[in-house]
Order: C-alpha cells, then sequence, then structure tokens
C-alpha cells in the first residue's frame, strides 16, 4: 500500500514508519516544514492547506496528531491546544480522503473515551464516560466524519498507556524507580490500560491491512493492571523496591485537573476488537512487555 502518515515525528509515528516499510508498503511523511526528502509532502492544517499531490495513489492516511495530554498542565490554553491540535488536522485530513477518494482513514483516538470506569471492564461498546478528555475524544472521533460521508473506511484506534523503551510513560517514571523513589500513585486500585509499544504499532498496521475492520478499536493490552501491580511488577523487574505512596491531594496539587484524568482514573478497558478478530499481542501481560521495554 501507499500510505500517507500525518504525525510521523511522534512516539508512534516514528516507530510505525520503518515497520510499515519492513512490511512492503511505501510511506509517504506529512510535515508542516519545508520538504527536504523524497518522501516528504508538505501541510498546514491551521491553513488547511495540503500540498497538491500529497493523496496521490494513497491507499490510506494515518492521522497521529495531537499534542501530549500529560506534557504540560492543564490551564485553559493548554486545553484548547489539546483540542485544536487534534481536531483541525484531522478536519482537513478527513476532508482530503473524502475529496480524493482514499479508501481508508485511521486516526488517532485515546481510551480517554471511557472516563473513569472503576473496577468494571469495558471494550468497543461501552458508553462514553464523562470528563474533559471524553469530550475532547469525542469530538476528536467525530471529526472524521466527513471521509465516513465520502465512503472511507474509518478505523478509530483508542490509545492506552504506550510503553516505550525512551519517552511516554516509561520516560517519566523509569528514573524514579532508578533511584529508589517508584512507588504507587493515589489509592493504586485504579486501572491503567496499557500496551508496549510494538503491539502498538501492530496494532495500527494490523488496522490498515484488515478492510473488514472499521471503528472503535482499543488498543490497550488485554491483561490491563491496577497501578499497585504494575508498581510492583516494574520494581521486580528493575530489582529496585517501590515502597512510596504519592497521594491524590498531592497529585492534584502537582498536576490540576489531569491527576483526575489522567493518573488518578481507572480505566480497565480491554481490546475487544483486536482479540475478536485474532490479532495476536506480541506482549500479552504487562511482565512480557516491561521486559522488552527495560531490554530496549
Amino acid at each position: 500500500m501507499r500510505v500517507v502518515i500525518a504525525g510521523s515525528s511522534g512516539l508512534i509515528g516514528t516507530a510505525l514508519v520503518p515497520r510499515l516499510r519492513e512490511a512492503g508498503h511505501e510511506v509517504v511523511r506529512l510535515v508542516r516544514r519545508t520538504p527536504q526528502a523524497p518522501d516528504e509532502r508538505g501541510w498546514d492544517p491551521a491553513a488547511g492547506h495540503l500540498a497538491p499531490g500529497a493523496l496521490e495513489g494513497a491507499d490510506a492516511v494515518v492521522n497521529l496528531c495531537g499534542a501530549g495530554i500529560g506534557d504540560k498542565r492543564w490551564t485553559g490554553a493548554r486545553k484548547q491546544e489539546l483540542r485544536d491540535s487534534r481536531m483541525i488536522p484531522t478536519d482537513v485530513l478527513a476532508r482530503a480522503v473524502a475529496e480524493h477518494g482514499v479508501p481508508t482513514l485511521v486516526n488517532g483516538s485515546a481510551v480517554g473515551w471511557y472516563g473513569d470506569t472503576g473496577a468494571m471492564a469495558v471494550d468497543e461498546t461501552a458508553r462514553r464516560g464523562t470528563g474533559f478528555l471524553a469530550d475532547l475524544c469525542r469530538d476528536w472521533e467525530a471529526a472524521t466524519k466527513p471521509a465516513a460521508d465520502g465512503g472511507a473506511r474509518v478505523v478509530l484506534v483508542r490509545t492506552g498507556l504506550v510503553l516505550s523503551p525512551s519517552g511516554g510513560l516509561m520516560g517519566r517514571i523509569k528514573p524514579l524507580f532508578q533511584f529508589g523513589l517508584g512507588g504507587k500513585l493515589g489509592p493504586g486500585t485504579q486501572y491503567w490500560p496499557w500496551i508496549s509499544l510494538d503491539d502498538e504499532i501492530g496494532a495500527i498496521v494490523w488496522a490498515l491491512e484488515h478492510d473488514t475492520v472499521s471503528g472503535p478499536l482499543n488498543a490497550t493490552g488485554p491483561d490491563p493492571v491496577t497501578n499497585d501491580e504494575f508498581t510492583r511488577v516494574l520494581g521486580e523487574q528493575m530489582s529496585r523496591p517501590a515502597p512510596w505512596v504519592v497521594p491524590g491531594f498531592a497529585m492534584r496539587a502537582a498536576l490540576g485537573q489531569f491527576a483526575d484524568e489522567g493518573v488518578l482514573v481507572s480505566q480497565r478497558v480491554l481490546p475487544g476488537v483486536l482479540e475478536r478478530e485474532g490479532f495476536e499481542f506480541r506482549h500479552g501481560t504487562l511482565s512480557e512487555a516491561l521486559h522488552a521495554v527495560l531490554d530496549g
């Protein structure tokens, strides 16, 4: 296939590009600067501009655009940035997909759609939860409507906590464990819907290659664990004690609203579509995923 990718410089995008090429697909990367390589095409989503011919011959578009949810404190301006960085590029791409007759759009989304599920396991059939992230995901996914209306197959990849050797969640907490400062966050009973970077990329490639799949797709590991269990397993694998507890009030003081919706929230999200359709996880347990991450 000829796959056009927006957001190819992020954590997921930088791993997706070589995986697609290894699988024999041609990759075109959309960049917001002057193109400098044969596989680059320019675009300016804020201006609604896409370079002529950028989608020529494309079999699929993958949209991974979006500012990092937990990178900065959620001020009013930051929330608007989180929305704009998702909705504007998605709208531009969805309309272009429809205009150029591209068969498939694989668009980013997040497990934030589900809000706080407590101890209840949910899959793609669950209703949307409440909160800023749930509303953000609703509008993010809705922005793909022009592509669907134009006849494209649209896959909405609701990603969990991506475990990578560098960056992401592990980039933040691994140094703490290395110095013996690891510990559970808040009560520790909240479920964390993790997925290894390998399986995140595998799920996206799988969605591109299986044209019977459309709609929401949870990119999460098959065995979500509580924060307490996550802390214990990571401490064991790093041979470091993890005795500390960061109380919820301290996290709220430090992180504001993101503490409740991004860290203390419980999301027992299962990859229903991937499991039903026969996707094979490389890392089916947290222990396997962390082993791969720590050896990476």
